[in-house]
């Protein structure tokens, strides 16, 4: 590693640690509305990031939002789920009512300069290739965040400080941020590939995923056409404390690839990645004096489909509202932590249960059948583990949904985000 030569300080209303979905969107809103922001990596964009690149209609909300829904714009439009299982088939369409009837499906190496583009557009001022390898704290306040390039060290001073750093999120871990793994998470993986179907109009996805000894295991595999003669393919698993996922996760896409290659005529993988994926607001710590966590690193993954994105934009949105909202003397400990559990805390504690019970083979053995025989139950499996159930929802499912949330909040020993 280069010797950096030159050590400076920089001061900022605002610095966002990560410039992916959630720290892009998060800086895009407070420049729009007058912040002083900067927006750090560790990265040179544009970078890759081991993802399934799918964007559900809530992802896709979000965009309109930001006044960014040209980004989709040429790639693929999806209108649902084509999911197999058990000897059977459905077509599930997107069914949110308060939602877009489409999905989209587009490269991390895409999406993420777009938006980190639409950030800097909107005011920011990008520091790429800067990652964050220390903080000043004094009295619990964060006061300075340490940034080394190959050739400087910067420290960036800053009234307040958004970490949008993944679900590793190493900077999330300096300030106290603890991932509580009894409670479900994943590990999943993908890779790419040429395939004369890579303009289906539908998802795919594989809920009977099976190693190559024929080994059910606890998640699903899945094919998203990206377009222009590519797919994305990949596996996910859920796992807890108890009962980990020990599998190799490329030789599981390999196998699932294997399977697939009849219906898709699949070329060579090329691009294969993996990630650990903390869910559920399985994370302790999300918050301190001036500082929050979003996204990924603040563990907002949905533990029944592995989609981040959505989450990541929203709590890049709601952020940037918070900070402005409390302002920069306000103490965001309590109050941010609070907010994610009043937004997502009923529906991560029950989607925690319902992903402990898919990591048991017994119970996948019993209940995946009869699910795939009943197109009613999986239309409404579809809704909610695609994150389809919004605040304006009013319909039985959507009440249904927030009662077993409830319901599950008081029977949890550890209440998401704390």
């Amino acid at each position: 590693m280069t010797t950096p030569t030159a050590h400076e300080t920089v001061r900022t209303d605002v610095l966002v640690v990560g410039a992916g979905p959630g720290g892009a969107s998060a800086a895009t809103h407070l420049a729009r509305l007058g912040r002083d922001v900067i927006l750090a990596d560790g990265a040179t964009f544009p970078r890759d990031k081991a993802c399934g690149d799918g964007l559900t209609p809530r992802a896709v909300a979000e965009l309109e939002h930001l006044k960014l829904d040209h980004v989709l714009q040429g790639g693929p439009v999806n209108k649902g789920l084509r999911g197999y299982g058990f000897g059977k088939a459905l077509v599930l369409p997107w069914n949110g009512p308060h939602l877009p009837k489409h999905g989209s499906a587009i490269a991390r190496t895409v999406l993420d300069n777009a938006l980190r583009a639409a950030a800097l557009d909107a005011g920011a001022t990008g520091l790429d290739g800067h990652r964050a390898i220390d903080v000043v704290l004094y009295r619990g306040k964060l006061t300075g965040v340490v940034l080394r390039s190959a050739d400087r060290i910067v420290t960036v001073e800053a009234k307040q400080v958004i970490v949008a750093d993944g679900g590793k999120s190493h900077l999330g871990r300096q300030l106290g941020r603890t991932w509580h793994q009894e409670t479900v998470f994943g590990v999943a993986s993908r890779a790419y590939a040429t395939s004369p179907n890579a303009d289906d109009p539908w998802i795919t996805s594989h809920l009977e995923l099976r190693d190559e000894t024929g080994r059910m295991m606890g998640g699903y595999g899945w094919v998203f056409p990206l377009g222009n003669g590519l797919v994305n393919i990949g596996a996910g698993t859920l796992a807890t404390k108890k009962r980990p996922a020990n599998i190799n996760l490329r030789k599981l896409t390999e196998e699932y690839a294997r399977q697939r290659q009849d219906e898709w005529q699949l070329g060579d993988l090329t691009g294969y990645g993996s990630a650990p994926l903390p869910m559920g607001g399985a994370v302790s710590g999300v918050a301190g004096k001036n500082w929050v966590l979003i996204g990924d690193a603040a563990g907002c993954i949905n533990p029944l489909n592995g989609e981040g994105i959505d989450y990541a934009l929203e709590t890049g949105r709601l952020a940037a509202e918070h900070l402005i909202e409390r302002g920069p003397l306000a103490d965001l400990t309590t109050s941010w932590a609070d907010e994610l559990y009043a937004e997502y805390g009923e529906a991560f504690s029950i989607a925690r249960r319902l992903g402990i019970l898919i990591t048991s083979e017994r119970i996948m053995k019993m209940s995946g059948p009869i699910g795939m025989r009943t197109p009613g139950v999986m239309k409404v499996a579809f809704r909610v583990m695609g994150n389809l159930v919004t605040p304006e929802d009013r319909d039985v499912v959507a009440r249904a949904w927030r009662l077993a949330g409830r319901a599950s909040l008081a029977l949890d020993r550890r209440r998401p985000f704390h």
